[in-house]
């Protein structure tokens, strides 16, 4: 590997990082605001093999929330909540019946998907915006 392909290495790494970073940031700030809401936060970054991941898993009375967290900074591509498809939503379904089966089966309130987008601006407070049942 010469030099140029080692730096090159080094700062795909290096912005993996920042992103994990950045999402891991984007979550806490969401695990908060739902708590701010009356809401019991039961898990993080909840695996399930291969499938995928949950970012945050709540409960919200007597429904089960299963919320994914998008965070983007001010001036992105994209705006967090617009990073929602409905590959993401049918994946998050599954992943819901999986913690379900784990976990007891279906609450009363049933299971709601939510959305939570964080946008840090280049000054100011991050933006917080929580979407209720967004299937």
């Amino acid at each position: 590997m010469d030099a140029r392909q080692d730096t090159q290495v080094r700062s795909e790494g290096g912005g993996r990082q920042a992103r994990g970073a950045l999402g891991r940031y984007g979550e806490t700030l969401a695990a908060r605001r739902l708590t701010q809401a009356g809401m019991t936060v039961l898990a993080r970054n909840w695996r399930c093999g291969r499938t995928g991941e949950i970012d945050i898993v709540a409960r919200d009375g007597d429904a089960l929330v299963v919320c994914e967290v998008k965070t983007r900074r001010a001036g992105s591509f994209q705006h967090p909540m617009a990073a929602i498809t409905q590959a993401k939503v049918s994946r998050l379904r599954g992943l819901a019946e999986r913690w379900l089966k784990e976990h007891g089966g279906a609450p009363p309130g049933g299971v709601r998907i939510d959305l939570v987008g964080v946008l840090l601006p280049r000054r100011g407070a991050p933006v917080v915006e929580h979407v209720r049942g967004v299937a």
